[in-house]
């Protein structure tokens, strides 16, 4: 199964859901690139404000394939599939295909 975030400030990854490790995300990324000062973007200068949530993208990916077995996900035992949003609420679309016999 291939699961794929069709915009480019938003990403679609596997880790363990714990609300810890989902703060820990926000603020390392934050760190790695910050939303402010936001004209300190090169992209910012066009007319966005949205540079920070595209190299937020790169570091999280873009899509994630996992193996299916007897109709199930093949996960470790705490593994899901995340959607990470990184500009806010505009509408965003997820593909999913499941390709095998």
């Amino acid at each position: 199964m291939l699961g794929q975030c069709l915009h480019i400030s938003a990403s679609v990854f596997i880790n363990d859901n714990e609300t810890g490790l989902h703060e820990d995300y926000e603020r390392w990324l934050e760190k790695l690139a910050p939303h402010e000062p936001v004209s300190k973007y090169e992209h910012n200068k066009t007319g966005e404000d949205n540079a920070d949530a595209h190299l937020k993208r790169q570091i999280m990916g873009r899509e994630v394939v996992i193996a299916i077995t007897d109709g199930n996900l093949d996960f470790g035992p705490w593994e899901q599939i995340f959607y990470g949003e990184f500009d806010g609420g505009r509408p965003k679309r997820l593909l999913v295909k499941v390709i095998g016999e």
